[in-house]
């Protein structure tokens, strides 16, 4: 490798560790638990308070220390069930067959909206 070919190697690697400590200094920790059901809401919890939460009959997901779990699902292949914790630092827990999504974000209900898209 020549020298410049160094250089550039250097310069991208300069580039992603820039970008991935100013990405991670914006995110807001996420604080809030919103489950979706078929595509609308059934319910927005706090990550604060440890909880057992049963969705519907098919699914049962845990807030245990600021993450959320699924526990138990009804569904055949369990994917949903094996998926890791999310938890303040944002992500989405999904179970296909059942189409629940429990997704992590750093809002509250009520709160202003900075903008609104139409």
């Amino acid at each position: 490798m020549k020298k410049h070919d160094f250089l550039l190697v250097g310069i991208v690697l300069a580039a992603a560790l820039l970008f991935f400590l100013v990405r991670n200094m914006l995110i807001e920790p996420g604080n809030v638990l919103e489950i979706t059901v078929d595509g609308e809401a059934y319910g927005t919890y706090s990550l604060q308070e440890d909880q057992t939460i049963e969705i519907r009959d098919g699914n049962i997901c845990r807030i245990e220390g600021g993450e959320v779990s699924m526990i138990w699902a009804d569904c055949p292949d369990q994917l949903c069930v094996h998926q890791a914790s999310v938890g303040e630092h944002g992500g989405n827990i999904i179970c296909l067959p059942n189409r629940v999504v429990l997704s992590v974000g750093g809002y509250e209900e009520g709160a202003p909206v900075d903008t609104v898209a139409s």
